[in-house]
């Protein structure tokens, strides 16, 4: 991903939280939700405006409105480039003292940006299992911050949700990966069908409306999150026959 820059045209207005500015992107591609850093601080692009409308993003030539955060915003001189700062350049702690905060602090990295390098370190068998177990504990907050940023359908952020949760406790079992009943329980809770029920759509799927085929996949995916987990339940507990129900009736799913 290329870094980003941003040249000051002018500062349109700016008070202790941060301000507008009109700016050209000088360099790669300048996002809403990214960092930008101007010498040592921080400047957080929460909005972006052309034409007079909202944009997600802009690129390399044109010119934009956008509202930035931070109190170094009124310092901003005509001429100063500011310059993209990637999720991976903080710390992890510094991301989950930002995670910790509501609202979350000017400069949290874009959800989606953010959630994509917590998996990759939550994945990564060279770290430690404490820090494994921190990004995944990021990745998770992560999965709900990508959801209410980009109006995330609940089926889908719900499967990179149950993804993160399910690795854990498969990795580092229950103990310190977290409560595989409890995340069986919220996921079934999602279903708006039974297994008997699935089953019979699932027979003549081909003829349902898209919507609907798009919906049992999604219910697919997310018995795959949880099946996994499923040794770690009783054999005597109703959750675990339910899990099972729902594994016998996933592959003949579309």
């Amino acid at each position: 991903m290329s870094i980003a820059e941003l040249q000051v045209y002018s500062v349109e207005e700016a008070d202790a939280t941060g301000g507008v500015c009109v700016v050209r992107c000088i360099g790669g591609v300048a996002r809403a939700g990214q960092v930008y850093a101007a010498g040592e601080l921080r400047l957080g692009l929460r909005r972006i405006e052309r034409y007079g409308r909202s944009v997600g993003f802009f690129d390399a030539g044109h010119m934009a409105k956008v509202h930035l955060t931070g109190a170094v915003v009124a310092l901003l001189t005509r001429g100063q480039v500011l310059t993209s700062v990637p999720a991976d350049a903080h710390t992890l702690e510094e991301l989950e003292d930002w995670l910790a905060t509501d609202p979350p602090l000017a400069d949290e990295p874009l959800p989606r940006t953010l959630r994509v390098l917590a998996v990759g370190r939550m994945q990564d068998d060279g770290l430690p299992d404490g820090i494994r177990l921190r990004w995944g504990r990021v990745a998770v907050i992560a999965a709900r911050r990508c959801a209410a940023a980009e109006g995330t359908a609940e089926l889908s952020w719900w499967a990179e949700l149950a993804h993160a949760r399910s690795y854990l406790i498969r990795t580092f079992g229950p103990a310190r990966g977290g409560d595989p009943a409890a995340l069986c329980l919220e996921v079934l809770d999602l279903f708006d069908l039974t297994p008997a029920e699935a089953a019979t759509e699932a027979r003549g799927w081909r003829d349902l409306p898209p919507p609907r085929i798009l919906h049992l996949r999604r219910i697919k995916v997310l018995i795959g999150s949880i099946a996994p987990v499923r040794p770690h339940l009783r054999d005597t507990d109703p959750l675990a026959a339910a899990v099972d129900a729902w594994s016998a009736v996933r592959p003949r799913l579309p």
